[in-house]
C-alpha cells in the first residue's frame, strides 16, 4: 500500500475518533463536570504522549514552552465550547457547528497574517451562515445556548490554528514538542478551573472510565500525533476533505447511539455547512492543473 494511502487512512481514523468524541463527551458528562472531564482528558493524553515519545520531548526550549502555554490557554476555550456545547445542544448540532472553524480560519488569517483569502471564501461564508441559521434557529428564531458554545469552539480553534502557524515559523520552536506540551498546559488550566467552579472527581463507573480513556488516548493524544505525522505524506486537499467528514461521523454517532433525529430544515442546514467546509478545503485550482497535465 502506498505511503500516501496509508496517511489518508490514518487521517480518516483520526477524523472518525474526533467525530465519535462528541457522543463520548455527552456520555462522560453523566458523571463528570465539563472542566473536570477536560482536565482528565488532557492530562491523561499528555501522560500517554510522554510514555510513547519521551526521547523526543527532552531538551525543550523556552520558546517552545512559551507557545505551548499560549496554545494550551487557547485550547481551554476550544474545549469549554465543545463540552458546554454538547451539554446544552444536540450532539449532531455540536458536530456540525464545531466544523465552522474551517470557514473562520481564513478570515482570521487575512486579518492577522495578511493572507489574501480565495474568492470562494465569500460564497462559503454565505453558505455557512445560512447553514448555521437553518441548523440552530427554532420556529421562534432562538438558537440553543449550546449552539453559541459550539461557535465559540469554532472561533477559538481558528485562533489556535493561527497561533500555531506563527509558532512553528520560529527557529527555536519544535512543532512536535508544542503539540505535546500544549496538552499538559491545557489540562492544568482546566484542573484549576475545575477546583474553582466544580468539585473535581474521578469517574465512578467502568463505562465512563472507558469513555474518558478513549477520549484521552485516541481522540486527543494519538489523534494529535497521527495528524502531524500523516500530513507529511499526503496533500492538503486530501486532508481538508477527510477532516470535513468529522461532522458526518458525529451526526451518524448521534443518530445510532443517542437516537437523535433532526428536522428536515436542520438536516438541510447541516448539509450546507458540510458543503461549505468541503468547498473551503478543496484546492479546485490544483485539481484543474492536475487534470490539465493528465490530459496532455
Amino acid at each position: 500500500m502506498k505511503t500516501s494511502v496509508k496517511a489518508d487512512m490514518v487521517l480518516l481514523l483520526v477524523t472518525l475518533f474526533w467525530g465519535i468524541s462528541y457522543i463520548l463527551i455527552d456520555y462522560s458528562m453523566t458523571e463528570l463536570s465539563p472542566f473536570n472531564l477536560n482536565a482528565l482528558r488532557f492530562l491523561i493524553a499528555f501522560l500517554a504522549a510522554v510514555i510513547a515519545a519521551f526521547p523526543k520531548l527532552r531538551n525543550v526550549s523556552r520558546e517552545t514552552l512559551k507557545y505551548s502555554a499560549l496554545l494550551g490557554f487557547v485550547l481551554i476555550f476550544v474545549y469549554i465550547g465543545v463540552a458546554f456545547g454538547v451539554k446544552y445542544t444536540s450532539v449532531s448540532n455540536a458536530g456540525f457547528l464545531c466544523s465552522v472553524t474551517v470557514v473562520i480560519t481564513p478570515v482570521l488569517a487575512f486579518l492577522f497574517l495578511k493572507q489574501k483569502p480565495e474568492r470562494k471564501l465569500y460564497l462559503v461564508l454565505l453558505m455557512a451562515f445560512a447553514g448555521v441559521a437553518l441548523l440552530c434557529l427554532t420556529e421562534s428564531l432562538k438558537p440553543a445556548v449550546g449552539d453559541f458554545f459550539c461557535l465559540l469552539c469554532s472561533f477559538a480553534y481558528a485562533v489556535d490554528l493561527i497561533v500555531a502557524e506563527i509558532a512553528v515559523r520560529k527557529e527555536n520552536v519544535d512543532a512536535f514538542q508544542v503539540g505535546v506540551f500544549q496538552l499538559v498546559f491545557c489540562g492544568v488550566f482546566q484542573l484549576i478551573l475545575s477546583f474553582l467552579f466544580e468539585t473535581p472527581r474521578l469517574p465512578s463507573s467502568p463505562g465512563v472510565w472507558a469513555s474518558v480513556l478513549v477520549l484521552a488516548v485516541f481522540c486527543t493524544g494519538l489523534a494529535f500525533a497521527g495528524q502531524v505525522v500523516a500530513q507529511k505524506y499526503t496533500s492538503a486537499s486530501h486532508v481538508g476533505v477527510i477532516f470535513a467528514l468529522e461532522p458526518v461521523f458525529a451526526g451518524a454517532a448521534a443518530y445510532f447511539f443517542a437516537h437523535e433525529v433532526l428536522s428536515g430544515r436542520a438536516y438541510f442546514g447541516a448539509f450546507l455547512l458540510l458543503l461549505s467546509v468541503i468547498i473551503m478545503e478543496v484546492d479546485f485550482s490544483g485539481l484543474k492543473r492536475r487534470r490539465g497535465k493528465t490530459g496532455t
